[in-house]
C-alpha cells in the first residue's frame, strides 16, 4: 500500500542538521507512527513521503519554509529580567510559554545587565533538516482516526 492522505503511517527516521549533527531518531526505539495528511509532521517531510511504500528508504533534506520555518524577527524581543525574578538564569535556557502561533519555546539568546533578550521562533526555525527515513508500515486510518486527527495506539484514551 502506497502512502496517501488518510493513511497510518510508521517509519524510522534519523534527523540532522545541515553540519550532520543528529538532532533526533527513532532507531532503536518505536517508529514515528503518524495520519498522513493530517499536518502531524513537518509539511516537508509528509510531501516527500507521498507514494512511498513498506520498505521505501529515502534520504531528503527540508527547507526551513517546509519545516519549522524561517527565522523571524518579530519573535525576538527584549525584556526585563524582573520578568525572571528568583530565577538563576543563562543563555540557551528554554521555557514553555504563549507565543504568536500558540504554545511554544522561549529561548534566552543574550542576558545584558537587566536586559534580557528572548527569542519565541521554533528551536529548528531557519534550519534545513535532513531525514534518512525507512518505512516500516502503511495501513488505511481508521474512521475514529480520521475524526480526531491523529493515530490511535496503545495507551490512546478516546
Amino acid at each position: 500500500m502506497q502512502i496517501t492522505d488518510k493513511t497510518a503511517v510508521s517509519i524510522h527516521y534519523t534527523l540532522t542538521n545541515r553540519g550532520g549533527e543528529q538532532l533526533d531518531s527513532s532507531i532503536g526505539d518505536a517508529p514515528l507512527v503518524y495520519l498522513h495528511g493530517a499536518g502531524n509532521i513537518i509539511a516537508g517531510l509528509e510531501a516527500a513521503l507521498v507514494g512511498k511504500n513498506i520498505g521505501d528508504k529515502l534520504n531528503v533534506t527540508i527547507p526551513p519554509e517546509e519545516a519549522y520555518g524561517v527565522v523571524d524577527e518579530n519573535m525576538m524581543q527584549v525584556v526585563s529580567k524582573k520578568m525572571f525574578e528568583g530565577m538563576d538564569i543563562e543563555v540557551g535556557m528554554q521555557f514553555h510559554a504563549d507565543v504568536s502561533y500558540g504554545s511554544g519555546i522561549i529561548t534566552i539568546t543574550e542576558i545584558n545587565g537587566d536586559d534580557i533578550t528572548i527569542d519565541g521562533n521554533h528551536p529548528l526555525a531557519g534550519e534545513f533538516l535532513t531525514f534518512d527515513v525507512e518505512v516500516v508500515d502503511v495501513r488505511p486510518a481508521t474512521s475514529d482516526e480520521l475524526a480526531h486527527g491523529h493515530v490511535h495506539g496503545a495507551g490512546c484514551n478516546h
